[in-house]
């Protein structure tokens, strides 16, 4: 009925009331109540009301309409996991897949408790067929297999959502066991069991002669041993049997040994006899031998090896010196060859401790040695030679920056220039450091520890200083000297050194000349001549 009508109606009904109560008589209520209402007394009792019934709603004489219970949701008006479906005037319950009523009926209202609850699927016999366990879920459950079972699909599984199912694991054909047949199998899935027995010529020796198909899948054993009828295993000098399955013999050599060449199998032959390895074992000898030291660099020794190999050596020296803390000299070197001996020299720097190791890198044995380098003469210091005319000249050395070289000290020689001067760099007396003046009256001014001295120095000769406990004395005026310089090195009381002339300090107008010494010279030159030094003559000629 569309709400035109409705209306009219409604107004209708109205000007009726309105005409009985102007006619003075009394409106029957309940006579217009709908047909799904009730009519009820007023709370006041002041008359009656028409009331929809239960599951309307409208004003109780006009309408009543159907109420939608369910579109509050099915959770709030029946619970968990349900559906609510509407009717005509009320609704009712049902239970989701997987879940059941409590009070076992079909369809329910829960205004007396009932409610949902899991279906045990599992209780159900087979569910998950044959080789599968069944697992509940809340609302539905799952299957997996069981042992000797495998799925035909994923794991966990679900038979009628997934199309999956268990089968039997299958092994396939029993194995083959050398020197054995087989005997009988039960089958071919899992469990079943093959037994074996050795084949003709051998025996059981040890071991399970039974293989049973494993749950992977696989074939378990088994590890049964045939002895073939060969008699006592073959015996080799200086070797051990380090496996033996009485057809095939491996051997060793035994500690201290080592394989020359040959077989190290015996095989038990189709006639009964053995095909003995031809192994040769040899004493073991360090792959180094007769390590010595020769001309302070060079080393020897003895190869131990197979004669066709080729064996490498890695040599590492390590050198050390005691007056030089911080020195440090690690190097090494990689020599490859086949001799038996072998000779190789190094790059030793002098005055040096040196522990010498050589490694056969094949064998892994290395052998040790230790040499001391000597004493080699020093270079002969830079010097910017040059005359002075003064009682404190000063002097200048330059020295090398490689702290690698063995100089130990410094000394500054002064000699009176009285005729023909002959100076000896290694004269023992000229390296006596307790002596001041010699007879020929040259003396040491000044005695400097390398350590003191950078990569220049400047020094004043007759400064009134003392240098390592001599005395540097002012020079007398009016003559002239000679200052030599010599760089001395010493190690373990060895004793090197080199002399260069410094300097020529004049007391009168001596003009100074440089050249070579030759048999020629001219009378009247002053000379000095220095031995065990640097080949130099310097003349004086007097203008």
């Amino acid at each position: 009925m569309d709400r035109r009508k409705v209306t009219m109606i409604v107004l209708f009904l109205l000007c009726a009331i309105a005409d009985m109560q102007a006619a003075g008589q009394t409106l029957d209520v309940c006579a217009t109540c709908h047909t799904n209402a009730i009519c009820d007394d007023k709370t006041d009792g002041s008359g009656k009301v028409c009331n929809c019934m239960y599951g309307f709603v409208g004003n109780g004489r006009t309408f009543c309409q159907d109420k939608d219970e369910c579109q509050i949701g099915a959770k709030r008006i029946c619970g968990q996991h349900t559906s609510c479906h509407n009717t005509y005037g009320s609704y009712y319950c049902t239970c989701l897949s997987g879940y059941s009523p409590s009070n076992n009926m079909a369809t329910f209202i829960p205004n007396d408790g009932t409610h949902c609850q899991d279906i045990d699927e599992c209780r159900v016999p087979g569910l998950c067929g044959v080789g599968g366990h069944c697992r509940n879920l809340e609302g539905s459950f799952e299957c997996s297999c069981t042992m000797g079972y495998r799925v035909q699909g994923v794991e966990p599984f679900h038979p009628q959502r997934d199309k999956a199912s268990c089968e039997v694991v299958e092994c396939g054909q029993p194995p083959s066991v050398r020197d054995a047949v087989l005997l009988s199998a039960t089958g071919t899935r899992y469990g079943s069991v093959a037994m074996f027995d050795c084949d003709e010529g051998f025996l059981w020796r040890r071991g399970d002669n039974a293989s049973v198909c494993g749950a992977d899948g696989a074939w378990e054993g088994p590890n049964m041993v045939c002895e073939a009828k060969c008699g006592p295993v073959p015996l080799l000098a200086n070797s051990e049997v380090v496996w033996n399955d009485r057809s095939v013999v491996i051997h060793r050599c035994v500690d201290g040994f080592h394989s020359w060449r040959g077989s190290n199998a015996s095989v038990c032959g189709n006639t009964g006899m053995w095909h003995r390895a031809t192994l040769t074992c040899i004493e073991i000898k360090p792959a180094i031998n007769d390590l010595i030291v020769f001309n302070e660099k060079c080393l020897q020794w003895k190869a131990e090896k197979y004669e066709e190999d080729t064996e490498v050596y890695k040599v590492m020296y390590i050198g050390s010196r005691e007056y030089q803390r911080a020195f440090h000299d690690k190097r090494r070197r990689f020599l490859s060859s086949r001799a038996d001996r072998l000779q190789l020299c190094l790059n030793l720097l002098p005055v040096t401790n040196y522990s010498i190791s050589i490694t056969a890198v094949s064998a892994r044995f290395t052998a040790t040695v230790t040499t001391n380098t000597s004493l080699q003469v020093p270079e002969a210091p830079v010097v910017h030679y040059r005359e002075f005319e003064t009682p404190l000249p000063t002097l200048r050395l330059r020295r090398s920056v490689n702290t690698l070289d063995p100089i130990s000290l410094y000394q500054v020689f002064v000699l009176p220039v009285e005729g023909i001067m002959i100076f000896d760099c290694t004269s023992p007396g000229s390296a006596d450091f307790s002596s001041r003046r010699t007879s020929q009256g040259e003396y040491i001014t000044a005695q400097i520890h390398v350590t003191h001295v950078g990569t220049e120095m400047n020094f004043t000769v007759g400064d009134g200083l003392y240098y390592g406990g001599f005395l540097n004395a002012a020079l007398e005026n009016g003559r002239n000297y000679y200052i030599i310089l010599r760089a001395v090195s010493q190690w373990r009381g060895a004793f090197k050194s080199s002399c260069v002339l410094w300097a020529n300090v004049r007391g009168t107008s001596y003009v100074m000349r440089v050249s070579s010494l030759s048999a020629g010279a001219s009378i009247g030159l002053v000379a000095l001549v220095i031995l065990g030094g640097y080949c130099c003559t310097w003349f004086f000629k007097k203008t």
